[in-house]
């Protein structure tokens, strides 16, 4: 399409400059004219970077690998980062061992993204703690989630309300905190969600509703912001990235232990132990798959480091590719007869 544009503007250029006896010059060298402009304009939008120099960024859930590391990249970039975890800094090994491994830059602070106390306390410190000569926040990064597994006549209603909190709201209440001091440093909001999330699912439900609708939010947001010279970009990372740094295996069955205790008996008897525990161990790979972080990790630095970021990242693999075209592009019929498990 770019290289179209260019022939076709190559074409009314040297038209105009041939019927004013502006020029005589060839349409062709026109066009290679324009190519190679566009091509020199999209190499420095990909390329061009920021200073890390007076820059700071907040990262929720760094108790999770893939943020732990991001927080400890970043610092190697020379970011000043405020590393956040759901728990007090003084209860945290990762906290610990994160603070002894960067610079004396690094932040780590008591976010819990669930109460209201701990987001205002980490809002304030953010404020006060600016690194210096930087009028603002550069960046915002929602690392923090909490996977609920489980068919949703299962799950209790205090677990949806926790998924919910943690995965939307409390994301939703920090970049309202966050905003004023974002649009005063023109920074930017990066939200790590789930490729996946528009791939329906059995056990994942809840899950794909949440991590949907925080790319809808960042879509509305995105365009608010624009005017207002703030970006916001969304990394929809592969179903393996930020899963097995959710659950490991004792606390999978632990959690289907107490979701089956608590179904009534005629439920117990409709599903049968046999269909719960083929259910919940479909979900093992959660806990046992080992997660290649370093795609997600590269996106991730790309969208605070880049001048221009983009909107979306995909960092998944060419199996999961395919089956979110297939999921956005075939009829559901079609697509549930491919990935759907036959009726009973």
């Amino acid at each position: 399409m770019p290289f179209l544009f260019c022939h076709a503007a190559a074409m009314v250029i040297s038209n105009v400059l041939h019927a004013f006896d502006i020029s005589h010059i060839s349409t062709f060298a026109v066009f290679v004219w324009f190519a190679l402009s566009t091509v020199g304009a999209v190499l420095f939008y990909h390329f061009v970077k920021v200073s890390a120099s007076g820059k700071g960024v907040l990262i929720t859930g760094c108790e999770a690998p893939i943020a732990w590391y991001l927080a400890k990249k970043l610092d190697d970039l020379g970011f000043t980062v405020y590393a956040g975890f759901n728990v007090p800094i003084d209860e945290s090994d990762e906290a610990k061992i994160l603070k002894e491994e960067t610079s004396g830059r690094m932040k780590c602070i008591y976010l819990d993204v669930t109460s209201e106390k701990t987001l205002l306390e980490a809002a304030l410190f953010v404020a006060e703690h600016l690194p210096h000569g930087a009028t603002g926040l550069w960046a915002l990064i929602h690392c923090a989630h909490w996977i609920a597994l489980g068919e949703l006549e299962w799950i209790p209603f205090g677990v949806l309300r926790k998924s919910l909190d943690l995965n939307l709201l409390g994301s939703l209440r920090l970049t309202q905190l966050m905003l004023p001091l974002i649009r005063r440093a023109n920074g930017r909001v990066v939200f790590l969600t789930s490729g996946l999330s528009k791939v329906p699912s059995p056990v994942r439900g809840i899950q794909c509703a949440t991590q949907a609708a925080v790319e809808t939010f960042a879509a509305c947001l995105r365009q608010e912001m624009r005017p207002r010279g703030v970006d916001v970009a969304v990394v929809a990372a592969g179903e393996f990235s930020p899963g097995n740094s959710w659950l490991n295996e004792t606390e999978l069955r632990e959690q289907a232990k107490e979701m089956w205790a608590q179904l009534s008996a005629e439920q117990k008897k409709t599903y049968g132990e046999d269909y719960y525990e083929a259910a919940m161990s479909s979900v093992d790979k959660y806990s046992k798959e080992v997660a290649d972080i370093q795609p997600a990790l590269r996106v991730l630095i790309d969208a605070v480091t880049r001048t221009f970021p983009m909107a979306r990242y995909t960092p998944v693999t060419a199996k999961e590719k395919i089956q979110i075209f297939l999921a956005e592009h075939l009829a559901p019929s079609l697509y549930e007869m491919l990935y759907t498990p036959a009726r009973k």
